[in-house]
């Protein structure tokens, strides 16, 4: 996937998981464009996870093998709750 189709990877962030949905799509819509082409690309590749493997890294019941996964999945993490302490 390339890292500048914003309309497939806006496709791709939309789960069948509601919870998957409530990580990724806020952070795509508020933080994506910010990123580095390398977190881009890092970004992309965690999107081509099945959902019951990403819905286990983000509720923290294991963690991907490569490092930089991590690394993203808690950066959308930290994101997502700067922007909900900004709105409450």
């Amino acid at each position: 996937m390339n890292i500048h189709d914003i309309a497939k990877i806006h496709w791709a962030c939309r789960r069948g998981m509601r919870e998957l949905d409530i990580f990724l799509m806020p952070f795509l819509n508020c933080d994506y464009e910010g990123l580095s082409d390398e977190n881009k690309h890092i970004f992309i590749n965690l999107l081509s996870y099945e959902d019951p493997q990403l819905f286990s890294w983000f509720m923290n019941q294991s963690k991907p093998h490569d490092d930089r996964l991590m690394d993203m999945i808690l950066l959308i993490k930290q994101r997502n709750q700067q922007r909900d302490k900004i709105l409450f």
